[in-house]
């Protein structure tokens, strides 16, 4: 029978120490790079209401005890209790990776343990880490599905066994709680684990690499959070070993699909399975901020360059093949086909925020807004109980086969699924709704940057003394205005900073004397001595636009999109006169854009019906008629809503009359 180690003293118990322990939680983040940029704290920012605030609220309410529920039912949570009580052997739910999702959830708790308070929310995180703790080895490994009676052995199947990548997910709960709340028995069971991989692992041990990246960031923070060089030094020895061919082959992939093909530092673009990819370029991020290698950090920032500008969906979306959940070639966007994973979504917001702390470039931001309203926010069903796992920029024919009280094995299947065969998507949406205002606000020095529009409350600590207090009202996205309020400053000049989006042409910033002016895309920035009451209001204009995809994106040539402010809009065939098939409408680009609350309406052609009878395939000897067709009114919605109202066709793409 396997050893289990029992902890003692504080390290053994899960209970929330007292508030005096919790004075510093305040400023708790997820991200806590060296650098003059930091991310607000968890005490600095709080969302009241708005787009964001409801989604964060439904995660609590509904997300958090959904997934736990699913978990508990299909045995995920259960197979803790097995290694614990040496039961292991014989049939073990979930694909190798489970422990992953558990890790997930626990961190999400966390969060909304540390955001909220809520005890029952302690009590549910509690619960799982008294069970997670009771599954690990006297010598601190923690898994599962290898290491134990009846199974593979330890890390003898480096390139699928996903262990490294489980541990990953553990330390980065870890990393929430002792930010949140200290040091307490999740924390001892992570620190022991990531000691472990550092014997496994590292300089002189064993030359291996886990086959999907997430160690690497999961070490690089808890080293940050614990002040433990070992551990960011075992992550870089990680990331300097990718690329090397490693891994051995999986059947019908290459070393690409794992980013074993090319060392990090020499790649110019994301390559292979996206989550992996990504992953990997935040734990890079991570270290070479940490390690002071711009080297390092060019390299990440290289491949976002060209990954964005050639690799990226209008959504924010990441991933075009569905054969390796992967990124495919240059301009290589096919909107039917489009994979889109949600988890590389949240992967990518991990990166691009990594890399706005690192540099404070805009850009980073403005994809991050692309991508929360446009994949994060469109994989949740408005209930928080069914979830995208793929987010397509077409669906030809309407969703039916996702089964409501089962796993679905399906990763596409055009409606919301409440569970997968592969649930990595839902756990990832609560861990990152969970800590979303952490994203909104960032301070350097004497300069507090609003970087995400969201209503809320903001009380941040400046570096150089003190404290800017603001109160930020607005309908965005519906509506433009962005209206902060100052209520509390030091007597000193001090930056207020408001980002314009780079599709906001026309923007105006009116500053507390009433000067209004324009704003160009970038940074809107008002440095004085702030009194409370005064105010700045930035006017973004968010009305639709035609948005042309590049010529050399084959598969959208010759349409168009529409955008409003941030979202990306669709047309949905539940909005479609009665007899008007998606596939015949075309939008009127010589027709203005009329405004439709959150979405747009337009004018648009529905072709006459196809096919004669004749068999003959759908392609003729002249150009077509592009007048040809009957006058429809066409509304566009905001496709992070789409099959909401059941299932459905929709295009983002629409070609052009």
């Amino acid at each position: 029978m396997t050893q289990h180690v029992t902890l003692t003293g504080a390290a053994a118990s899960s209970t929330l120490p007292d508030a005096g322990t919790r004075a510093h939680a305040r400023l708790a983040r997820p991200v806590v790079p060296a650098g003059t940029h930091r991310g607000a704290g968890l005490g600095e920012v709080r969302l009241t209401g708005g787009f964001w605030g409801r989604l964060q609220e439904t995660n609590a309410a509904a997300t958090l005890d959904h997934c736990l529920a699913w978990m508990e039912r299909l045995g995920w949570v259960e197979n803790f209790d097995r290694v614990a009580q040496g039961t292991t052997g014989g049939h073990r739910p979930g694909w190798q990776f489970s422990d992953s999702e558990v890790y997930k959830l626990v961190e999400a708790l966390a969060w909304e343990h540390g955001r909220t308070g809520d005890a029952r929310v302690e009590a549910m995180l509690g619960g799982l880490v008294d069970r997670i703790a009771a599954a690990q080895d006297a010598d601190g490994y923690l898994n599962t599905c290898y290491g134990h009676a009846g199974q593979p052995g330890r890390y003898t199947d480096l390139e699928r066994g996903h262990e490294l990548y489980c541990t990953g997910h553990l330390l980065q709960a870890a990393v929430a709680r002792v930010r949140t709340v200290g040091e307490d028995l999740l924390v001892a069971v992570a620190r022991r684990a990531a000691d472990e991989v550092c014997r496994e692992f590292g300089a002189g041990a064993r030359e291996g690499l886990c086959g999907h990246p997430e160690i690497e960031v999961g070490l690089a923070e808890l080293g940050r959070a614990l002040d433990e060089p070992r551990y960011t030094e075992q992550a870089r020895l990680f990331v300097e070993r990718r690329g090397r061919g490693t891994l051995g082959p999986i059947p019908l992939l290459s070393p690409a699909y794992f980013q074993d093909d090319v060392p990090v530092r020499e790649a110019d673009v994301w390559r292979g399975h996206a989550v992996r990819a990504l992953y990997l370029a935040a734990g890079a991020a991570d270290v070479a901020v940490d390690t002071g290698d711009d080297e390092l950090l060019a390299a990440v920032e290289r491949q976002w360059s060209r990954s964005v500008e050639r690799r990226t969906f209008l959504t924010g979306g990441m991933g075009s093949r569905h054969q390796d959940e992967g990124f495919g070639d240059d301009f290589e966007l096919s909107p039917d086909r489009a994979y889109c994973e949600t988890c590389a979504g949240v992967a990518s917001v991990m990166v691009s925020w990594r890399l706005y702390l690192a540099t404070g470039e805009v850009r980073y931001a403005d994809l991050m807004e692309r991508t929360f309203y446009n994949v994060v926010a469109t994989s949740p069903r408005t209930d928080g109980r069914a979830f995208f796992y793929a987010n397509p920029l077409q669906q030809r024919v309407a969703g039916a086969d996702v089964r409501p009280d089962a796993e679905n094995p399906r990763a596409e299947g055009g409606v919301r699924a409440p569970w997968f065969d592969v649930s990595c998507c839902p756990t990832n949406v609560a861990r990152t709704l969970a800590t979303w205002h952490l994203y909104a606000v960032s301070v350097d020095g004497d300069t507090v940057t609003l970087v995400q529009h969201a209503a809320g409350d903001v009380r941040v600590v400046l570096d150089d003394g003190g404290e800017l207090a603001l109160t930020v009202r607005t309908g965005y996205p519906r509506t433009g205005d962005v209206a902060v309020e100052v209520t509390g400053a030091p007597d000193r000049p001090v930056t207020l900073r408001m980002r314009v989006p780079h599709w906001a042409d026309g923007a105006r910033l009116t500053d507390p004397d009433g000067t209004a002016g324009p704003a160009a895309p970038g940074w809107a920035e008002v440095t004085r001595t702030f009194a409370a009451g005064d105010e700045v209001v930035l006017r973004l204009p968010v009305a639709p636009r035609l948005t042309w995809p590049d010529p050399r994106v084959d598969a959208v040539r010759g349409t168009v999109a529409v955008e409003r402010g941030p979202l990306v809009l669709c047309l949905e065939s539940v909005d479609l006169p009665a007899g008007v098939e998606l596939e015949d409408v075309r939008l009127d680009v010589a027709a203005p854009l009329a405004d439709d609350d959150d979405g747009a309406r337009a004018r648009g052609l529905a072709l006459p019906p196809t096919g004669d009878g004749t068999g003959r395939p759908p392609f003729a000897a002249g150009p077509p008629n592009p007048g040809a067709g009957e006058p429809v009114e066409l509304r566009l919605v905001p496709y992070q809503r789409w099959a909401e109202r059941g299932p459905s066709t929709m295009r983002v793409f629409v070609p052009t009359a």
